[in-house]
């Protein structure tokens, strides 16, 4: 047998050139979860020979001199909407690289839900620098279209096509829990029994609020195996131990629930995402802030980057990325603080693609999308008349279902207040509400809801969007006859977007032209003027930790416990609608809202 030594040296004979060595650089151990000194070899865009021992013999291009740096692999984001940030993939790719990530998994069904599969496909086509893998979207819409009206549907000839594409990798969020959990032959259970019969091994993401015990095996039953949804302490245990692979998003990574994940050594079973990061968020981090928050949340720093890089590659089998061992993608990070975690370089396939310092490279040119995705907004122009609520009545007072949104969370209850009644029509701001409507901007029926809400702002003006999950239609809020009107109007004539008015005057204004959910400005630009209409609305007291998706999850109807689409008043476990005022107390009279 041939002395080792001499073996090695007989292979170091042999000429290689690799592209670059990264001498002296604290690598991320993913095996051990720890930082080693090493010297890293790249070639091809690859991890090549990763050693402690001296590399002169592989003749590299480039010598990168880490002097002590840490080098950790690039970040994943394994569940996630590039349409939360309200820009398109290419300027997203280059917005999130420069923080570190270099691999998502985007569930696009709010392009899809405006444009359907071709929306979908659409959006696939965009090339960029930033791996972009695909889930399926099951959810569209994300009810079923006799309980929401959207512009596209994606059915099971949908998900078939779907399904022969490369790019998708999983089955995204499956929310319709009465459909999942009790209805076999409902779309859903049907696209996810094609789902895993063409591709068994397919990851079949979950989305399961607030469910627990029988309910959450009924959920579980169906091939679902993640929830990346708010999460407690007191359900986390018991939904991994059920099998659930867990999917942290920002509000969900608090030191009680960071504690559950340490005392029972749940790292395994748990990655950290965002889901849903706005454009002003976007200036200043992405998936490396919800890491900080966790460390911050008392979880060790080596876990939670093994919860950004190798949990979610394992979860979306990714076996060629999420840690630096040879023949892995060459995507990582140099840091030079560990403690501060900011970095001093990004690399995408052995290419530096960020410099610490440097701005956002925009491309010259992004994807060109149809032009009648700038024209995709259809309903009518409101005026006061229109928003005046008559009601058939003997009595002076009527019990009326209202809203009632938190101030932490996008979960919402149902409370009843008695509201005046004066020649036939609901006095609803003698009772601290404001007007919630719904309108169907798709062109398809005209459906216009009304719903009430209970002091969800303090001064006097409106909110309107068209950016309102996962419908998408026009919806408008305020407790101010003129200052809806005038915010619904302005939405219309931009073509969707965000408007904030405060007492006749619009001081928040955010246009998304394509399909009301997206726009090409530079994230700047975009992040600027998502900024102003932030603070528009905690200037009128709105109150929440992200006022805006508070506000546009109001449509959602798969989030507790009570939301609004353009069919009415939703209980979002039993689907069943609420009147606005209770029948036996009177009437509604107005045409044409429900």
């Amino acid at each position: 047998m041939e002395p080792y030594n001499e073996s090695i040296n007989a292979r170091r004979a042999i000429s290689m050139n690799v592209d670059i060595i990264i001498q002296d650089v604290w690598v991320f151990q993913t095996a051990t979860q720890s930082f080693i000194k090493k010297n890293v070899s790249i070639k091809d865009g690859k991890f090549h020979y990763i050693s402690i021992t001296e590399m002169a013999h592989l003749m590299p291009e480039t010598i990168i001199k880490a002097e002590n740096q840490y080098m950790i692999p690039g970040l994943i984001d394994a569940h996630m909407h590039i349409e939360s940030s309200m820009t398109t993939p290419t300027i997203f790719s280059k917005a999130v690289l420069r923080h570190g990530v270099t691999t998502v998994v985007a569930d696009a069904h709010e392009m899809a839900n405006v444009f359907g599969l071709e929306g979908l496909e659409e959006f696939m086509k965009a090339e960029t620098e930033l791996d972009i893998f695909h889930a399926i979207p099951s959810s569209v819409p994300s009810t079923t279209p006799e309980l929401e009206t959207t512009g596209g549907i994606i059915g099971l000839a949908e998900v078939a096509e779907l399904l022969k594409n490369p790019k998708i990798v999983c089955l995204g969020e499956a929310m319709n829990f009465k459909g999942i959990a009790y209805e076999p032959e409902s779309l859903i259970r049907q696209i996810i029994d094609l789902c895993k019969k063409e591709r068994p091994t397919m990851p079949l993401e979950g989305h399961c609020p607030k469910i627990y015990e029988e309910e959450l095996a009924a959920f579980l039953y169906s091939g679902i195996t993640s929830d990346h949804t708010h999460q407690f302490p007191e359900s986390l245990k018991e939904k991994i131990e059920a099998g659930v692979f867990i999917q942290f998003q920002n509000k969900s990574i608090t030191p009680e629930n960071m504690q559950v994940i340490i005392e029972n050594e749940f790292y395994e079973y748990a990655s950290i995402i965002t889901d849903d990061v706005m454009a002003d968020d976007l200036l200043h981090g992405h998936l490396n802030e919800n890491l900080k928050k966790a460390v911050k949340a008392g979880l060790p720093l080596e876990k939670a980057i093994y919860m950004t890089t190798y949990t979610p590659a394992k979860r979306m089998g990714f076996h060629d990325r999420g840690e630096i061992a040879p023949g892995r993608t060459a995507d990582f990070i140099l840091i030079n603080d560990l403690e501060e975690f900011s970095f001093e370089a990004v690399y995408k396939s052995g290419k530096k693609v960020y410099e610490k310092g440097t701005g956002i490279d925009y491309p010259e040119v992004t994807e060109v999308f149809p032009a009648e995705y700038k024209k995709s907004v259809h309903c009518k122009l409101l005026t006061v008349a229109d928003l005046v609520i008559k009601v058939a009545t003997d009595k002076e007072s009527v019990r009326c279902n209202v809203i009632q949104k938190q101030e932490v969370g996008t979960f919402t209850e149902r409370i009843t207040k008695e509201i005046p009644v004066k020649d036939g029509i609901l006095q609803w701001q003698e009772a601290d509400c404001a007007l919630l409507i719904v309108m169907e901007r798709y062109g398809k029926n005209g459906n216009i809801s009304i719903s009430l809400m209970d002091k969800p702002i303090s001064e006097k003006g409106a909110i309107a969007t068209t950016w309102a999950h996962d419908h998408h239609n026009v919806m408008v809020m305020g407790n101010a006859l003129e200052d809806i009107v005038l915010a619904q109007n302005e939405l219309i004539t931009i073509q969707g977007g965000y408007i904030v008015v405060a007492d006749g005057e619009i001081t928040g204004k955010c246009p998304l032209p394509i399909g009301g959910i997206l726009s090409q400005a530079p994230i700047e630009e975009l992040g600027g003027d998502l900024q102003e209409v932030r603070a528009s609305m905690q200037a009128l007291g709105y109150k929440n930790m992200n006022e805006i998706m508070s506000f546009s999850t109001l449509s959602l109807p798969v989030s507790p416990a009570i939301k609004v689409t353009d069919r009415g008043m939703m209980n979002t476990k039993t689907q069943e609608f609420y009147p606005l005022i209770f029948p036996e107390d009177g009437v509604l009279l107005n045409e044409d809202t429900h």
